[in-house]
């Protein structure tokens, strides 16, 4: 057995691990979602030298000022999502391109939009392989309208709103999933667009790392 096939056997456990001690248990229940992530080595969509950090319970530093979510908040925000094998899904927040490829095991078609530069070609570069993956680079708020409209809207972090820039870019009726952040705590949504809303209902209290973009407007007081 060469050092090759012993290091890949490894990172292959650690993604077992991680399927029967972090997703099961926790909701997870969505068998698509569970082979995607069990197939998927997530050591490639990691910087260099945290390949260890790859399946464990926590975030990961991606650099520019950016994390990756943990893999069980973002398996609970695909598992919401309901995704169906005819949908066209708008991700926020590509990062890396973990969360697109495994969106992409399971729809037609997924919009990765992510507005930092160096993480937008780590994120292309990763994903050569799934031609029904675009990465788009963009302010993360403006989504990419031109390849509206979309089934579901996706944003793999939390944000203290959703600005009506996305939703509006999706089909009525289209499903949004998304880490909140309210009052400096955040908790998994869930939800629809109805005509030029959304109704957003929190399903779990996991904590999500935050994306730039989506400050509320802070107002004075005296």
């Amino acid at each position: 057995m060469t050092a090759t096939t012993l290091h890949s056997d490894r990172f292959e456990a650690m993604r077992m691990a991680m399927v029967a001690s972090q997703l099961r248990p926790s909701g997870v229940i969505d068998a698509r979602v569970v082979a995607a992530m069990a197939e998927t080595p997530r050591e490639r969509f990691v910087p260099a030298g945290m390949e260890a950090l790859a399946y464990r319970d926590t975030t990961i530093d991606l650099g520019e000022g950016r994390r990756a979510n943990t893999p069980l908040a973002t398996a609970r925000l695909l598992v919401e999502a309901r995704l169906r094998a005819d949908d066209r899904v708008l991700l926020i927040g590509a990062g890396t391109g973990y969360t697109a490829a495994i969106i992409a095991q399971i729809s037609r078609e997924v919009i990765a939009v992510e507005s930092t530069p160096a993480l937008a070609a780590a994120a292309r570069e990763n994903l050569r392989a799934y031609i029904n993956v675009t990465v788009v680079e963009n302010p993360l708020e403006h989504g990419h309208a031109a390849g509206a409209p979309y089934d579901v809207l996706m944003i793999d972090g939390a944000v203290e709103q959703v600005p009506a820039t996305l939703y509006t870019q999706l089909i009525e009726r289209g499903r949004v999933v998304t880490g909140l952040v309210d009052r400096s705590v955040s908790r998994l949504a869930a939800g629809a667009r109805d005509a030029d809303v959304i109704g957003l209902l929190p399903f779990a209290d996991y904590d999500s790392v935050r994306l730039p973009g989506f400050a509320k407007p802070r107002s004075f007081t005296f």
